[in-house]
């Protein structure tokens, strides 16, 4: 699924948390967040798509998770983060090419052709990931152990990037055809940019089979790439992008732009992204996989980058003028996200609270991040019972509304949008901050889920009072409208 993510690391972040965000973009996926308790994980498990069947664990964990409303095509879980303060998205679907796909090809369901003849189930993928991982695991570093051990057991169909975070580290791992993977550990101080292509632009063949301490891989990924001639790097170098990735005419519209976008806004002055001198283009291959930014990233720098679009370019597709270039790259916060999460992992709180999911329906661009604690049994209805059918009653379907108003009204709807997102954000922190005190003061977790309510109803006075202005607008701006008074 075509998506876009950001990882950052502790000492990267304002306030030591870790974070990992990621766009989910279906096509208009109904989405919806929900509580996953024990006693709900199946202990068997089948995928819709690839017919796999897997046994689960006795033991899982009570986790969050955002899946599609409509069940016909599997959960599709998305992200979410579990009773052990873990946080996981999967997936960011990336690129490979023929020389990895043909020495070990994608895990396919093969339908059986005539009767008597048994079906070959296919490998795990997004569908399926989240559910199969997250509800046992204690670290994100144990989240890429159980995960390459599915890939390794299972195979995959398809091509996927998979993050994990707790409150001291965040791990990406990227698949390698069908079977292989390698895995990073995000340095601390650093902001990884990942917008649908094999991302990492380095590794440590010696750490991974060594004391593994930042990096690791499938038992056999050097001889892998060794025996079927992968290694495209000159000079010592080892450019994974290079020999797992692609180098395709259409990444320089639909990938490397997003990258550009937002390695520019995290280090405006220490890199040169525009004019003549810019070391990085919106069409460069080597723009890095993992930035240091020029200043400390919060949870509202993450919104934005997830919601890019180019402002601030030539190539933003909402200019009030022709550049020549407007809307020639794909967007990042484009119209058919269904769920964006930012799962925040805070290292000063108890573990009880220490995770926190800012969630965002529908197209980043127009619409408010809200955070909720996942410590509680299950969430309001505002988020959790959503409907396939159009409706104000929850926030997935309003959201959806305000965006397609506002995009097609973005010069007079831009303002009310901006005071929306602020207020959503600002009024969420102010609510945070007075739980904070309350269950730190008295021990009392069970106020998290009286904190959620308030904060439900806050984002629903908030986006209805939005959704009421941007209609007000784009009924004022109807192709039919007449001036000429009537009474």
């Amino acid at each position: 699924m075509p998506c876009t993510t950001v990882l950052v690391g502790k000492s990267a972040s304002n306030d030591r948390s870790t974070m990992i965000a990621r766009t989910d973009d279906g096509s208009f996926d109904v989405k919806k967040l929900v509580v996953v308790n024990p006693k709900d994980q199946k202990r068997k498990y089948k995928s819709v798509i690839s017919h796999v069947e897997i046994d689960l664990p006795d033991n899982p964990m009570r986790y969050t998770a955002c899946p599609s409303v409509d069940p016909k095509q599997g959960i599709w879980a998305a992200t979410g983060i579990n009773a052990a303060g873990v946080g996981m998205t999967a997936t960011e679907t990336i690129t490979s090419n023929p020389r990895v796909l043909s020495a070990d090809p994608l895990v396919t369901l093969k339908p059986a052709k005539k009767r008597g003849e048994k079906e070959i189930p296919g490998g795990i993928g997004e569908e399926d990931i989240v559910v199969l991982v997250l509800p046992y695991i204690h670290t994100a570093r144990e989240g890429v152990e159980r995960l390459a051990a599915l890939l390794e057991q299972y195979g995959t169909y398809e091509s996927n990037g998979i993050a994990f975070n707790d409150e001291n580290e965040v791990w990406w791992l990227e698949t390698i055809g069908g079977h292989h993977w390698m895995a990073r550990r995000v340095p601390d101080e650093a902001v990884v940019i990942a917008p649908n292509q094999f991302a990492m632009d380095g590794f440590d063949f010696d750490d991974a089979f060594g004391s593994k301490r930042a990096h690791l891989c499938s038992a056999d990924l050097r001889e892998f790439i060794a025996d079927n001639d992968l290694d495209c790097n000159q000079n010592g170098k080892c450019n994974p992008r290079d020999i797992f990735g692609s180098h395709r005419d259409s990444d320089h519209i639909y990938n490397t732009p997003r990258a550009w976008f937002m390695g520019r806004y995290l280090t405006p002055y220490s890199h040169r992204w525009d004019g003549p001198d810019a070391e990085f283009t919106p069409e460069s291959d080597n723009i890095p996989w993992a930035l240091v930014p020029d200043r400390k990233v919060a949870v509202e720098d993450v919104k934005y980058m997830v919601s890019g679009h180019y402002q601030g370019t030539e190539y933003n597709p909402y200019s009030s003028h022709d550049t020549g270039k407007r809307g020639m790259y794909r967007s990042i916060g484009i119209n058919r996200t269904g769920v964006t999460s930012i799962c925040q992992i805070r290292d000063n709180m108890p573990a009880e609270i220490r995770g926190v999911e800012w969630i965002t329906f529908c197209s980043t661009a127009f619409n408010a991040a809200l955070p909720v604690y996942t410590c509680v049994d299950s969430f309001p209805a505002y988020l959790s019972r959503v409907t396939l059918d159009a409706s104000t009653e929850n926030l997935y379907w309003n959201a959806r509304m305000i965006a397609a108003l506002a995009d097609h009204n973005y010069a007079t709807s831009i303002q009310n949008i901006e005071r929306y997102q602020n207020a959503v954000a600002t009024e969420g922190r102010r609510i945070l901050r007075e739980y904070d005190a309350k269950m730190l003061t008295t021990g009392d977790y069970s106020l998290a889920a009286k904190a959620n309510a308030e904060l439900c109803a806050m984002a629903k006075e908030k986006t209805t009072d939005t959704l009421n202005k941007v209609l007000q607008d784009a009924s004022v701006h109807m192709k039919n409208g007449y001036n000429r008074a009537d009474n």
